[in-house]
Order: structure tokens, then C-alpha cells, then sequence
């Protein structure tokens, strides 16, 4: 009998072609807009690759942000708020987190 349904083999696979399988990321940043994907528009943007401090922006998807070099919360934080800003004033969009940031900036 043969399924028409994909096998976890082929989602893993596909996965790892479109997505920063295997570096530390955040995971999908925001969540996407009724209209759009947030990954398009953030690329749309020009902010594939762009870096704060040890964060950046993912080459391979958008949506993610990557901790290449001891990121600290804040590098991570700037590059949401960017995005966020340039996908607003480019596309009037807000894109909303998908994650949480718990604590606040200069709190010890």
C-alpha cells in the first residue's frame, strides 16, 4: 500500500534545504501576517544577513535569527526591533513576535 502522505524522512529533509537546521537560532521569530510571510518581507528588506554584535539575521530564512558568535540578548533583541521597523515603514506591516522576551533591557 503506498501513502500519499509525506514521511517524516522527506519533512527533515526539507526542513534542512529552507531552515538554519543545526545552528543556534531563535527558532521562528515572528509570527506571519494575514497577507504575507514575515520571511518574505523581512528579505524583501534586504536583512538576510545582517548582524548585531553576534546575532544575525538568517541567509537561509528570514524568520530566523542565528547566535553565530555568544549573541547577548540585546544583539538579539536590535535585530527583532529592526526588522520590525523596516517591514513597517516598507510595507506599513507590524510584524508581531512569535517569541517571548521575558526580563527587561539593563534589569541585573
Amino acid at each position: 500500500v503506498q501513502s500519499s502522505a509525506i514521511s517524516i524522512k522527506e519533512l527533515l529533509t526539507r526542513r534542512s534545504h529552507s531552515q538554519p537546521i543545526g545552528k543556534k537560532n531563535c527558532g521562528s521569530v515572528f509570527k506571519n501576517p494575514d497577507d504575507g510571510y514575515a520571511a518574505e518581507l523581512i528579505e524583501q528588506c534586504g536583512l538576510k544577513g545582517y548582524r548585531i554584535g553576534g546575532a544575525s539575521i538568517s541567509d537561509k530564512h528570514a524568520n530566523f535569527i542565528n547566535n553565530d558568535h555568544q549573541a547577548s540578548a540585546d544583539d538579539i533583541e536590535q535585530l527583532i526591533e529592526l526588522a520590525q521597523q523596516q517591514v513597517f515603514e516598507k510595507f506599513a506591516v507590524q510584524l508581531e513576535p512569535e517569541v517571548r522576551i521575558i526580563g527587561q533591557k539593563g534589569a541585573s
